[in-house]
């Protein structure tokens, strides 16, 4: 059984990988800021199967204090992340900024905290929580969200191969739209400039509303968002080099797997090419 800390696990598919793995038989530290406030509930909730860490993304000494916690791990799950709605241009570059610190800047600042150890034990697993906004259908008004996971993605990417030599496996997780059960939508931050918003809406009336329809229409009646914790729990338990490079968990099937596909082909042919496919898999 592996010990694992999780981003993001108060609330969507962070809370319930935690509560998968953990009935697993795994030891998870379930990471979300404020638990003596805003997340109160959530950690007393995720208290009963895992252990509570304090621990805001964004902030390096809160990251390396959890770290230090949890103690030796063997699994690192990237999952917290922020949604915003709004036409791209009423975001100010601060709230752009923002979006990329939650989504991709979180990740280096974990990786920099967990990596040391893992490095030194040849051993370890990263998954990254991304999304098929990164290669499939891209609705308007959420390209700041898109942007910053295509930003998570592009970094998932490189680390797999600087990590393989260390041992260290590497796995993405492609979740496709889910618009319900979690909180992406209705947690949205939106945009701040409100003179753009409402030139836009003139133009565009109704299309914020008309995208959540139009996505949800998309979902089979059967989607359901806790498939994203069991495939994790799945790559968990393979052994190190049998695991997928991506996993894909897209009921609305909007063309991210296909496009991943080939991305992913032309980058297995390329070190091939280059003659450094020894770094296409964890060393053993």
């Amino acid at each position: 059984m592996s010990r694992i800390l999780i981003t993001g696990a108060s609330s969507g598919f962070g809370a319930m990988t935690a509560k998968a793995l953990a009935d697993a038989g795994h030891t998870v530290y379930a990471g979300m800021r404020d638990v003596a406030g805003r997340n109160k509930e959530a950690a007393a909730k995720a208290g009963a199967y895992a252990h509570v860490v304090e621990m805001d993304v964004s902030d390096q000494a809160s990251v390396d204090a959890a770290v230090k916690q949890a103690g030796e791990l063997d699994v690192v799950v990237h999952n917290a992340g922020h949604m915003v709605l709004g036409p791209t241009e009423a975001f100010t570059p601060e709230q752009l900024a923002e979006v990329y610190d939650t989504n991709v800047l979180s990740t280096q600042r974990v990786n920099r905290a967990v990596l040391p150890g893992l490095r030194a034990r040849g051993d370890g697993l990263l998954i990254w929580v991304g999304s098929s906004s990164t290669r499939g259908g891209t609705p308007p008004y959420l390209a700041p969200y898109f942007a910053a996971k295509a930003a998570e993605d592009a970094l998932a990417v490189s680390y797999a191969a600087e990590l393989a030599r260390f041992g260290i496996d590497t796995t993405i997780v492609v979740p496709g739209s889910f618009t319900t059960g979690t909180n992406h939508f209705a947690h949205a931050g939106h945009a701040s400039d409100e003179e753009v918003v409402a030139a836009y809406d003139e133009r565009y009336a109704g299309l914020l509303d008309q995208v959540s329809q139009k996505l949800a229409a998309l979902a089979p009646p059967d989607a359901d968002p806790e498939e994203v914790a069991r495939q994790i729990v799945r790559v968990v338990g393979l052994p190190k080099g049998q695991r997928p490079f991506r996993v894909h968990i897209d009921p609305a099937n909007d063309g991210a797997e296909e496009v991943n596909a080939v991305g992913d082909r032309v980058r297995s042919e390329f070190y091939e090419r280059v003659g450094l496919s020894d770094l296409l898999s964890p060393r053993r």
